[in-house]
């Protein structure tokens, strides 16, 4: 095994093995059914570079090309649109990172409903301004989003506002399903899929849906080296606090809650490796996303990428799925950032056999 990653135990699984009120799989396919007017299929795309670091076919799974910029627009729309209308009447609210708030925000200006977003100080600003633009209330404060929950749940009583949890929440976890559905109807010749791991709804909800169709594929979980919640709770077998650091995937950080009801569970049973990556690793995957597919990523979205370069994941026999999971960073920062790494990546392409 690799320096910084993790195989998670197994244990025996739930007779269902997350609580969605219906079979799971039955659940993502109900959810893709509601959320189909929200969101795009977005595209599956072949990266030759990577292909050529891998040893095998790798596909980008392009879900920064969401209307929203992220993922989370799936999670959130699976979750407002099954609230009754008595409870969308009393709005919504939510504590981020910022991607879910933007989707929450997004999702309940075209629904017409009041959203409240609370963030933490250190959230980046355009995803801050998106938010904004979009007619939501922000609430910042606090030096992480342990801190944004607190204040959250405390609005919420105040106001009767439906919590829309970002990660930990059935409904959520079936939107971020959708996405397996997609891809192995884009490819089915698929055996390997690395996805961003923070909280576990992306990664639960993509594990769920393809170890349930088939348990053979492998799952493959990535996130930074610095503050890396679920990965650290894995490791010590119960969910951790565990303290946020800078990064340039701001997306990832914050805890796992020491309450997790299904995430910690999914992560556990259904993912087959978990896997950390360094910064100069991130910096390099973002910078080879613009070199050669013209992409912009977050850093959070770049993990995947960043896992493959460092040779941290060892494909199967057949192709590989890197889910690109947001674009949703400030222009400056992404700029400095590109820019220290271009000249190196651009030299790595350019020693492609």
């Amino acid at each position: 095994m690799n320096a910084g990653s993790l195989r998670p135990d197994r244990p025996a699984p739930p007779h269902d093995p997350v609580e969605l009120g219906e079979p799971a799989l039955r659940a993502i396919w109900s959810a893709r059914r509601r959320i189909a007017s929200y969101v795009r299929e977005t595209p599956l795309e072949h990266s030759p570079p990577l292909s050529d670091a891998a040893g095998v076919p790798v596909w980008l799974k392009l879900e920064s090309l969401q209307a929203t910029g992220s993922f989370k627009v799936r999670g959130a729309a699976s979750a407002i649109t099954q609230l009754p209308s008595d409870v969308r009447a009393r709005g919504v609210i939510t504590f981020s990172t910022g991607n879910h708030g933007l989707a929450v925000a997004s999702m309940a200006h075209r629904i017409g409903v009041g959203a409240t977003v609370c963030v933490a100080e250190r959230t980046d600003a355009a995803k801050t301004e998106a938010i904004r633009r979009l007619g939501a209330t922000l609430v910042v404060g606090g030096e992480g989003q342990d801190e944004a929950e607190l204040r959250c749940y405390e609005l919420a009583r105040d106001t009767g506002a439906a919590v829309i949890k970002p990660f930990d929440d059935p409904f959520v976890i079936a939107g971020q399903g959708t996405i397996a559905l997609e891809i192995l109807e884009q490819h089915p010749q698929i055996d390997t899929v690395v996805v961003p791991l923070s909280g576990g709804g992306l990664v639960g909800g993509i594990a769920l849906a393809l170890k349930l169709i088939d348990p053979g594929i492998r799952i493959v979980g990535v996130s930074m080296e610095g503050g890396a919640a679920m990965y650290h709770s894995v490791a010590a077998g119960a969910p951790v606090t565990v303290p946020e650091a800078p990064t340039l995937a701001d997306s990832l950080q914050g805890g796992i809650g020491r309450d997790n009801r299904f995430t910690f569970a999914i992560v556990r049973r259904y993912v087959d490796d978990l896997i950390l990556v360094s910064e100069r690793a991130i910096g390099d995957a973002m910078a080879l996303l613009f070199a050669a597919h013209r992409l912009v990523a977050e850093g959070a979205a770049a993990v995947g990428i960043a896992a493959l370069l460092e040779g941290k994941i060892k494909p199967g026999k057949r192709d590989v799925a890197v889910v690109v999971s947001g674009r949703n960073v400030d222009p400056a920062r992404y700029l400095r950032i590109v820019d220290s790494r271009l000249a190196h990546v651009l030299d790595r392409l350019s020693r492609r056999p």
